[in-house]
C-alpha cells in the first residue's frame, strides 16, 4: 500500500470490551499506510483486553487528547462503546472532530458515542442491527449497508465489513 497518510494523525479511543478487530484493523492499516496512530483509553499505558481477550495497551489518557493534534477519530465497537459513551472527554472529542469537518469513523457499536455526542443528526450512518433504533432516535439517517461515508462520517455495521470501512476512511483522509 503507498504511504499516501504521512503526516495524517488518528485518534482511537480503547476500553475493556473493545471488540479486537475493529480497532486493530483500523490501527494496522493506518500505520502502513503512513498515518501517525495514537490510542488513548481512560488511563495512559494500561493494557485493555478486547471481547476476545486481545490486549491493547493505551498510549495516552483520554483527557488528555486535543481535537486539534489530528485529522479525525475512530470509534471501534464492542462493549466498550457503551461504557466510554459517558465521558465528557470522549463526547467533547467527537463533536469537536465532527463540528470541524474532521474525520468521525464509527463501527458496530461505536456509533453509541457519535450518538452521545450528539453530532449524528441528518447524518447518514450504519451500524450494528442491535443499535438500530438508537441511531435512528439521534436522528441519523439508516441504511443497512457494509460502508456509508456522509461527508466526513463514515460508519460500518461489523468486523466483517472491516475492508470497506478502511477503503471509506482511507479515500476520505487522503482526499481522493
Amino acid at each position: 500500500m503507498p504511504r499516501t497518510l504521512t503526516g495524517k494523525s488518528i485518534l482511537i479511543f480503547v476500553g475493556d470490551d473493545y471488540e479486537d478487530l475493529e480497532l486493530w484493523y483500523p490501527k494496522l492499516r493506518l500505520i502502513e499506510a503512513g498515518a501517525r496512530v495514537v490510542v488513548a483509553g481512560p488511563e495512559a499505558n494500561k493494557k485493555y483486553l478486547g471481547k476476545n481477550g486481545y490486549p491493547c495497551v493505551s498510549d495516552a489518557n483520554i483527557d488528555a487528547m486535543k481535537s486539534a493534534d489530528f485529522d479525525g477519530v475512530i470509534l471501534a465497537g464492542g462493549w466498550m462503546p457503551d461504557k466510554l459513551r459517558r465521558s465528557d472527554s470522549v463526547k467533547r472529542l467527537t463533536k469537536e472532530f465532527a463540528d470541524k469537518g474532521k474525520l468521525v469513523a464509527a463501527i458496530c457499536h461505536g456509533g453509541w458515542m457519535a450518538i452521545s455526542a450528539g453530532v449524528y443528526q441528518g447524518v447518514r450512518v450504519t451500524g450494528s442491527p442491535g443499535i438500530k433504533d438508537d441511531l435512528i432516535n439521534a436522528g441519523a439517517l439508516w441504511s443497512d449497508t457494509s460502508v456509508v461515508v456522509d461527508r466526513h462520517f463514515v460508519s460500518s455495521r461489523k468486523p466483517d465489513d472491516l475492508p470497506d470501512f478502511m477503503d471509506g476512511i482511507l479515500t476520505f483522509l487522503s482526499g481522493r
